[in-house]
């Protein structure tokens, strides 16, 4: 049971280091809570100022009268513990410590400090090290990062603050909806395992999104992961998988990355989708936070260009899914508006004639058929259609079906095919330029399928 409630659903948040200075890492967080829309108390906490934006300031935690849950500490490392003593004696739950200065650059011991002090009142620590958090259904954006995330069901960690802060804007940018961003940085206290509780509880969340560097408690991560991952997908971004990167990680969070070959076997056992790019982790969340899960692994190809179906059925078939022939029902139906030479095995390649309507009839018939699991669309941008008319036409496809089923599209050109894959993506299809990522997208689906599987057949096995 997840005991991080209050963190994400605070009555009331102090932020002690509130400044003035719009340059200061204090006003941008207080700021971010303001503008972000957070409607509960803030208090920002300043003993040099009466107010901040308008708001009344305190010289301490201790003197603010209202509820406070959690405390976001912006204040030089040295000034943290009393900080954290001053805040407990004021019955608060968390700490977000944003300072840095502590355990990444061998300050063990003041790291130490602070989560004894913490825990001495009952307080956890998130960080330090940090860069904040995000929660949206609150409309809480604590962090000196990008102000509007797009809320979603996404649940983001990340062990990285510059990188995480990037992504953050990254999520914007890919039209990916969050419901949460946890910078853990050092990982003092609170850690993956403990947030992964709060995310298998939480109705908001449906896709959880890890940047890691390393963890301490393996066996419990491997526990926990195993009992979200039989409901809600987990994949991580595993660094520091060569001597180089891990060296790179303990000089930047102090954390031990260790033996690449003892994590990918902890993922494989928790059923957490393991990427090595930050690009491959964002492709798999659109399809795993957009599509519904597929029945089974029956794909159908759906392209105007044999080489891109090419492409793709060798990136399915390296991911384990081998194409079939399509449903002779399915055949039969878009032989109706095919030419006589175009290719009805799998991949359907409609030929390079291919109108949009072409695209819509069959998208349509494929989704429509009991007998294929997941649809992968391919286009190749021609002089006879636009792409962001083909996008279209494959939209129209699942919106008039209505029941989704898996699907994720390619459009592969210059700046038209840009808009096109936009115009998908603030559907909430998955889109792609290049027929090999979009390919692997949905094949991560499907191998979420086969290891949700095998974890609820182990857990009824088990009991």
């Amino acid at each position: 049971m997840s005991n991080l409630k209050d963190l994400f659903n605070p009555r009331g948040i102090a932020v002690i280091g509130a400044s003035r200075d719009p340059t200061k890492i204090g006003h941008i967080i207080l700021k971010n809570i303001v503008e972000y829309g957070y409607r509960r108390g803030i208090y920002p906490v300043n003993p040099s100022v009466s107010d901040v934006m308008g708001l009344k300031t305190y010289p301490a935690v201790s003197t603010i009268s209202d509820k406070v849950d959690v405390v976001i500490v912006s204040i030089p490392n040295t000034k943290v513990p009393e900080a954290i003593d001053d805040a407990g004696k004021a019955g608060v739950k968390h700490a977000v410590v944003i300072a840095s200065g502590f355990k990444e650059i061998g300050n063990v011991d003041l790291e130490n400090e602070v989560v004894r002090r913490a825990r001495r009142h009952g307080m956890r620590v998130l960080g330090p090290n940090i860069f904040g958090y995000v929660y949206t259904p609150v409309r809480l954006n604590a962090t000196f990062g990008p102000r509007d995330v797009i809320p979603g069901n996404v649940a983001f960690i990340t062990q990285s603050g510059a990188l995480g802060i990037a992504l953050m804007g990254s999520t914007i940018l890919e039209g990916i909806g969050i419901s949460a961003i946890v910078s853990v940085g050092n990982k003092s206290d609170i850690d993956d395992a403990d947030l992964l509780e709060f995310f298998d509880e939480d109705p908001n969340t449906s896709v959880v999104l890890i940047y890691m560097e390393g963890v301490s408690d393996g066996r419990r991560f491997v526990n926990v992961a195993s009992k979200i991952s039989m409901k809600k997908p987990v994949i991580v971004i595993k660094s520091g998988r060569t001597e180089a990167g891990a060296r790179a990680a303990a000089s930047h969070t102090g954390s031990l990355a260790g033996n690449v070959a003892l994590y990918e076997s902890a993922f494989k056992q928790s059923g957490v989708i393991s990427t090595k790019s930050v690009e491959e982790a964002f492709d798999f969340v659109k399809t795993l936070s957009w599509n519904p899960l597929p029945p089974g692994d029956r794909v159908v190809v759906i392209t105007n260009g044999g080489g891109a179906g090419v492409q793709a059925s060798d990136t399915l078939a390296d991911d384990g899914i081998y194409l079939e022939k399509p449903p002779q029902d399915f055949v039969e139906e878009v032989r109706k508006i095919l030419p006589p030479f175009a290719s009805l095995a799998n991949p359907v390649d409609l030929t390079g004639m291919a109108p949009e309507d072409w695209y819509y009839r069959s998208v349509k018939s494929a989704l429509q058929n009991s007998g294929i699991d997941a649809v992968l669309v391919l286009y190749c941008h021609t002089a006879l259609t636009s792409p962001v008319g083909v996008a279209r036409a494959v939209a129209g496809a699942v919106d008039e079906v209505g029941v989704r089923k898996p699907i994720s599209v390619a459009i592969i050109g210059g700046l038209e095919a840009y808009e096109a894959i936009k115009h998908l993506t603030n559907l909430k299809i998955p889109a792609y330029p290049t027929p090999e990522r979009a390919a692997h997208a949905l094949a991560a689906q499907l191998k979420y399928r086969k290891y949700r599987e095998y974890l609820i057949k182990k857990e009824q096995i088990a009991s």
